[in-house]
């Protein structure tokens, strides 16, 4: 699975971008984030706040309880405003 990071998300994380692979248990958006939380304090910051965080699933908008796979790819991302 290919993830991408954006904003301060991307800052906090310390990266823009990696590769993964899911864990057998892990089959939707709010298990992965769950997930990459225990990698360690830059990803439980950049996550802690669930409400904010967005995530697009092959290019689509989707809710935490949307099923992932190896061959997705993932942006996620704070809410996005402007004019």
């Amino acid at each position: 699975m290919k993830i991408y990071y954006f904003a301060w998300i991307k800052t906090k994380i310390g990266t823009g971008q990696e590769a993964i692979e899911l864990p057998k248990t892990v089959t939707t958006i709010e298990q992965l984030l769950n997930w990459l939380e225990q990698k360690g304090m830059p990803y439980r910051e950049a996550f802690k706040n669930r409400a904010v965080v967005k995530v697009a699933v092959n290019q689509q908008h989707v809710t935490h309880a949307h099923p992932v796979t190896n061959n997705d790819e993932l942006s996620i991302f704070p809410p996005i405003s402007g004019g």
